[in-house]
């Protein structure tokens, strides 16, 4: 299977007790990167591990998460819920992430939708 190019928007380390957030993506308003901060360090503080939110070359919002091998505390069910949970709790926030980088990056043109 050949894994797709995807370009990493943010994330954090229970390990290091770090956070990531990548400049590329620095007009991105101050408010949602603080809600995308909040979404990755809960999510470690929850479940631990390793935690990504990453755009697909199509423009789409993944997220990941993993933990070391020998992390008895990591629980992948857990974290699995979790990122479900967090997909539809935010839901618009990543749509309009996804629209986001589809106009500014790949430099997509999208119709307007008169109401």
């Amino acid at each position: 299977m050949c894994e797709r190019k995807k370009t990493v928007l943010c994330g954090a380390s229970a390990y290091e007790k770090k956070y990531y957030f990548n400049r590329q993506f620095g007009a991105i308003p101050e408010s949602i990167q603080e809600e995308l901060h909040i979404i990755c360090v809960l999510f470690t503080e929850e479940v631990g591990g390793v935690f990504t939110i990453a755009f697909e070359e199509d423009g789409n919002i993944i997220m990941e998460t993993n933990a070391d091998g020998d992390d008895i505390y990591y629980d992948e069910v857990s974290s699995g819920l979790l990122v479900a949970e967090i997909r539809r709790n935010r839901q618009e926030l990543f749509e309009a992430l996804s629209l986001y980088y589809r106009v500014v990056v790949l430099n997509e043109e999208i119709p307007v939708q008169e109401t």
